[in-house]
């Protein structure tokens, strides 16, 4: 069975940022048929993300390993990603998630930040061997209220790209 893993690197709790991450999931398990997996808050384990050994977090980087896709979002900090979500990734080796296909994800305040996604997290994600064959999510939190349409309108224009290669072919016949 495909499944799905949602890793927030957010600061605060039950963010915007997760919001978009787990509806953007649920799209995405109804374009691919994957199982979306119970969330990962990193904010909730951030006083474990610095310890070795830290089994709870161990067995976290092993549900995104193990995982057919994965969703790893977080707001834009200095035009980056967080240093929650990177202490998290940190603990990967070179490609170690190889066999992932991700899809990052960046909040952001204004569409002046929409490339950070491409050009901070995506390269760390084919750094850790995860294939990323969509573009990244920039989602500007001023659009909160607008975010299925949004959503609807990325699934639409990338989400054949989630499908396996076979299923691709098929699906443009």
């Amino acid at each position: 069975m495909s499944t799905i893993s949602v890793i927030v690197g957010n600061p605060k709790p039950q963010s915007r940022t997760r919001q978009i991450a787990e509806d953007l999931a649920q799209r995405v398990a109804a374009t691919t048929g994957a199982e979306v997996l119970p969330t990962v808050d990193l904010i909730d384990h951030a006083a474990e993300l610095f310890a070795w050994p830290a089994p709870s977090v161990d067995s976290l980087n092993e549900q995104l390993r193990s995982s057919t896709y994965a969703i790893i979002a977080t707001p834009t900090y200095k035009a980056s990603y967080t240093g929650l979500l990177k202490a998290f990734l940190d603990r990967y080796p070179a490609r170690g998630l190889d066999g992932v296909t991700a899809i990052p994800v960046f909040t952001t305040a204004s569409d002046e930040h929409a490339l950070a996604v491409e050009f901070t997290l995506r390269p760390l994600l084919v750094e850790l061997g995860a294939s990323v064959p969509t573009r990244g999510l920039a989602f500007a939190t001023p659009r909160f209220d607008r975010r299925d349409e949004i959503l609807d309108e990325w699934i639409a224009s990338e989400g054949r790209l989630l499908l396996p290669a076979l299923d691709r072919t098929e699906a443009s016949a």
